[in-house]
């Protein structure tokens, strides 16, 4: 059950990483529904390249962190992140989940965009998943 948790838990942030390395070199699929909008459907933010590749790396390093911590993979990480980074993760999930309370999570008062009904039906979900996810790793470790 832990290797598969860890498999589906790794297979996601490296699909939603390799979405942001994509964005990060021009790419457009997909994009109109992954940044918060404001009523008139104008972007809340506008990320640049630099700033979606660094989200990529950081997604990449998600993905790969239970397979380090579960020693799939022999990469060295300081002993702090290991022992909290699962923590970490699961406050940011759980935080991404409960949301701004204007354009992104449960409590989000933004909803008739193309991007919070996204959010509503994909993105908010899967962090309450992953969260979840993440607290049956955290019991069984």
């Amino acid at each position: 059950m832990k290797e598969i948790l860890i498999s589906l838990f790794s297979l996601v942030f490296l699909i939603i990483s390799a979405f942001h390395f994509y964005w990060a070199v021009g790419g457009t699929y997909g994009s109109k529904v992954v940044l918060p909008q404001k009523l008139q459907g104008e972007l809340a933010f506008k990320p640049n390249r630099i700033m979606t590749g660094f989200v990529a790396f950081v997604f990449l390093f998600i993905s790969l962190f239970p397979l380090i911590q579960n020693k799939w993979l022999q990469i060295y990480l300081p002993e702090f992140i290991l022992k909290y980074g699962y923590w970490a993760l699961l406050v940011l999930l759980v935080l991404r989940s409960i949301g701004d309370f204007k354009f992104v999570g449960l409590f989000k008062k933004i909803k008739n965009t193309a991007f919070s009904k996204y959010d509503s039906k994909f993105f908010t979900p899967l962090c309450i998943v992953l969260s979840i996810i993440i607290s049956i790793l955290l019991l069984k470790s």
